[in-house]
């Protein structure tokens, strides 16, 4: 990278969000930022189709630009018919939003001008990239608009120093994030990659040789839940004879060689940005 805090764009332009892509993959890996944020847009329909009244999108991909995958998602909402308001951390944000987005006929705001949070004919409320700063006054807006459906776009919620370890943050927890549900999740491993899509399972891929500057992914594994950082490691990294594949005559499993951070989110964003 040429820059010490780049923030990562493709090499391409952003299609017209309301234009179809008709390479667009149903399931299986993304192999583009632009499949990625489709992916996401289908999971969420079927998500808002299924009454869930709380979810969360999160493209976990490292310096990402989150104000154009905003503009891309949106139109969603349109499609379906939907009476919907935009959310953003703070009013420097919504202003933005809407000078680029060219003043669009929905409203859009700062979390902390919330007087009127919602109207009564709305829908759906998108709350984009919200951080653990915010987290209290997310949610005052998730418990105001109770008769809504709330979608957090690439949330950053879970910062231990701000949100706490002791039970002021197991409180946080309990009442309030552990009723946010994952319908969307992409984020680079060290060898591989985590994946949701709504309504299927979580899965893990991971990364097998191709030609460069491209990375092939192949299925590694499903869960019905997000997997825990220690059953990462066992499936990733577990060491010979570890497993059912340890035993007497059977191939141990292969271990994924570990490159350095930097290297690998490199690799991940020169892959999505094709």
């Amino acid at each position: 990278m040429t820059d010490s805090n780049p923030e990562f764009m493709p090499d391409t332009p952003f299609p017209d969000p309301t234009t179809p892509d008709p390479a667009i993959p149903d399931s299986g890996f993304p192999e583009s930022l632009d499949q990625a944020i489709a992916q996401a847009t289908t999971a969420t329909r079927a998500a808002l189709e299924a009454g869930i009244p709380r979810m969360q999108v999160d493209i976990a991909i490292p310096e990402l630009k989150v104000m154009p995958i905003a503009q891309q998602f949106y139109p969603l909402l349109q499609d379906m018919g939907k009476r919907f308001r935009v959310y953003f951390p703070d009013a420097g944000a919504a202003a933005l939003a809407k000078r680029d987005w060219g003043n669009p006929d929905f409203i859009i705001r700062g979390l902390g001008e919330t007087q009127n949070p919602v109207d009564p004919d709305d829908d759906v409320v998108l709350v984009v990239e919200p951080s653990a700063v915010e987290v209290h006054a997310l949610e005052d807006l998730c418990n105001a608009v109770v008769d809504c459906q709330v979608i957090l776009l690439n949330p950053k919620l879970e910062d231990v120093a701000t949100i706490g370890i002791g039970y002021a943050g197991r409180q946080l927890r309990d009442r309030f994030l552990s009723t946010l549900q994952t319908i969307y999740y992409l984020k680079p491993l060290e060898g591989a990659s985590l994946l949701r899509v709504y309504p299927d399972p979580w899965q893990v891929w991971r990364e097998v040789p191709a030609l460069p500057p491209l990375q092939d992914y192949e299925l590694m594994a499903e869960f019905p839940n997000r997997p825990t950082g220690e059953e990462l490691d066992t499936l990733l990294f577990a060491p010979a004879g570890a497993g059912d594949g340890g035993g007497d005559g059977d191939p141990a499993p292969t271990k994924p060689p570990r490159r350095g951070l930097l290297s690998e989110l490199q690799q991940f964003l020169r892959a999505l940005s094709q």
